[in-house]
């Protein structure tokens, strides 16, 4: 019964809303000496000391971006490492995954290399490209390509595989060309599988880029956070996780928007019920 109420968007963006007052009210009360239950810290203080303060935080925030205006630089190296390692790692996941679905002999050949290099903790390739690449850009855009790359990759790949095979008959049985295979039949297959997978991807790319800030690098919000951590300032680093949070969301939002744009031929859940 309960699991076919949905709400309406309008009560829904209140949920959300309220959820977050909630949240934001519960880490102040926490964190602020006199209302923090004695039986668990030391002190009133060490509370925030851990978790940091929600009001400095906001006032971190404000002063970075209107203040003294100093993390626009920071933001735009970050942003730029994210977009180009999401772009880099997609389309070489799309065009890998497709490429290997369509090839059964070099899929059979590829597989245990493929499978090795997705299960390598890629992470640790982070000091090994900043040999390669130095301490600039590129290195941090190699780690978010091979985060985001496997992601995309392995969706592309199963569902191409998925393919109705009755659906492939009968397109070849009306004549349908390679390309036109390629076109009509398989990337409206992949295509639901490749934004679930955009939308994983995004997170990563984010990863890559700040990790790799933060093992090697002069700008950055994960230099930022790095700073900070150093000089034990929690305000700062929750700062930059709020901050780097917020960007991720808005990234994940665009893929949405394109999303729905290249998916309207694919009917909603509410309208295949109605059929």
């Amino acid at each position: 019964m309960w699991k076919h109420i949905k709400p309406q968007a309008s009560t829904l963006r209140l949920w959300q809303g309220a959820l977050l007052v909630a949240l934001v009210l519960f880490w102040y009360l926490m964190t602020t000496p006199g209302l923090v239950p004695p039986f668990m810290f030391d002190n009133d203080r060490q509370a925030a000391f851990f978790f940091g303060e929600p009001l400095r935080v906001a006032e971190r925030i404000w002063t970075w971006f209107v203040r003294d205006a100093d993390i626009y630089q920071h933001l735009g190296v970050t942003l730029t490492e994210t977009v180009l390692a999401f772009a880099i790692g997609a389309i070489g996941g799309l065009g890998g995954g497709l490429w290997l679905a369509l090839s059964p002999m070099a899929s059979a050949i590829l597989e245990p290399y493929i499978k090795a290099l997705n299960s390598m903790p890629r992470i640790i390739l982070a000091p090994i490209f900043a040999v390669w690449f130095g301490l600039g850009i590129a290195s941090k855009v190699a780690l978010g390509v091979t985060l985001v790359f496997f992601i995309v990759f392995f969706n592309v790949y199963q569902g191409v595989k998925e393919v109705s095979p009755v659906v492939l008959a009968n397109a070849r049985m009306l004549g349908a060309s390679q390309k036109q295979l390629l076109r009509h039949v398989y990337l409206p297959s992949a295509t639901s599988w490749v934004f679930s997978s955009l939308h994983t991807s995004v997170g990563l790319a984010f990863v890559g880029a700040v990790v790799g800030e933060y093992l090697g690098s002069s700008q950055g919000v994960g230099y930022l956070i790095l700073q900070a951590e150093g000089s034990f300032d929690i305000n700062t680093v929750m700062a930059g996780i709020v901050v780097l949070t917020a960007f991720a969301l808005a990234l994940d939002w665009a893929v949405g928007r394109i999303e729905k744009r290249l998916m309207k031929w694919q009917p909603r859940a509410g309208e295949t019920e109605k059929l």
